[in-house]
């Protein structure tokens, strides 16, 4: 490491809160660089900061525009400092497909939580990456972890069933859903309330007995789905519902979400769940880079726009066009430099 990067490291772990949250904010954008060297520095202070990660609790929450995320997150923010935590909040915002930009306004519908010296609040684009995440928020939530802020959340983009990502780096996910969300098959869809650990039926205030009737439907859907098994082998979700711009709830959820920690604790789950996480983080970023040189690679960009074409004008089958790519990819070294 550099002396640049011994200071961020120093300033991360050390007790001054204003060169803390300076050494935070400039770690997670060395993290988010795309140039090689600064990738180079970034692992070497990923590997630095181990020994100071883990003992915070990673929280995913996610849900469909508009069901309340931000509000939420900073009602239950707030709740959190004053019972003496720091939070963490890394928020994600979708990215234009047209300009590739993003507007990373998740701050300023966090007024009170933004300002708050125990809360750190960071805006990503997701720069096009699925599953409702950035591509570096595993490696940011390190970061904090090491600046010492013991509850991390995790905001997704919110684009709907595709928020899974974040079940795959957080010891809890959260699914926040609407009273009114439709009819009883919209409310119940399979693929991300299958990945929830605790759903949340936010804005109850609005129609009691619609919530109510929302909480049945979704408790025997999640009862339903449980016939089939779940991979970690724990009950269900639990369903509840809170007004998060009321406050309403917001004290029951954290009994709840410490329940589910102590319990998975207890069963030695939590620890297995963190250790497939990590597994799993390093084989997507071997495929993320495999790909990456794939591309790359000087043989295969020079023939990859014609067989393109061919299959698209269904001239060449695709599983040949592949086969043909791949030889060209394995008949000589990469360029791609270490």
């Amino acid at each position: 490491m550099n002396a640049s990067d011994q200071t961020l490291l120093a300033g991360l772990t050390g007790t001054d809160r204003v060169a803390r949250r300076r050494s935070l904010a400039k770690s997670i954008t060395l993290l988010e660089s795309t140039r090689p060297d600064h990738r180079l520095r970034a692992d070497a202070l990923l590997n630095a900061l181990l020994p100071h990660t883990g003992r915070a609790l990673r929280l995913g929450i996610s849900g469909v525009p508009g069901v309340g995320k931000s509000t939420f997150i900073e009602a239950f923010g707030l709740h959190l400092i004053a019972q003496g935590h720091r939070v963490a909040v890394l928020t994600v915002d979708p990215s234009s497909t047209v300009s590739g930009g993003s507007i990373l306004g998740d701050k300023t519908r966090m007024e009170q939580l933004s300002v708050h010296d125990a809360a750190y609040i960071r805006p990503s684009p997701s720069s096009g990456t699925l599953g409702g995440v950035a591509e570096k928020t595993r490696e940011a939530m390190l970061v904090c972890e090491a600046a010492g802020h013991d509850v991390v959340l995790v905001e997704t983009v919110g684009v709907g069933q595709s928020e899974t990502a974040v079940a795959s780096m957080t010891d809890m996910f959260v699914l926040l859903q609407l009273p009114n969300a439709g009819d009883d098959l919209q409310a119940i869809k399979k693929g991300v309330m299958e990945l929830a650990d605790l759903v949340v039926i936010n804005k109850a205030d609005i129609d009691p007995v619609a919530a109510t009737r929302a909480e049945a439907q979704i408790t025997s859907a999640l009862r339903v789905f449980s016939f089939h098994g779940r991979p970690d082998q724990v009950p269900p979700a639990r369903v509840m519902q809170i007004s998060a711009l009321k406050s309403q709830g917001i004290t029951e959820f954290w009994q709840r979400v410490r329940q589910f920690a102590d319990e998975r604790r207890a069963s030695g789950e939590f620890e297995r769940r963190r250790e497939r996480q990590a597994q799993a983080w390093m084989w997507d970023l071997i495929h993320a880079r495999l790909h990456a040189d794939f591309k790359h690679h000087p043989r295969v960009h020079a023939a990859l726009a014609g067989i393109t074409q061919d299959v698209a004008a269904a001239r060449v089958a695709p599983s040949s066009a592949a086969h043909t790519l791949l030889r060209l990819f394995f008949s000589s070294p990469s360029s791609i430099p270490e």
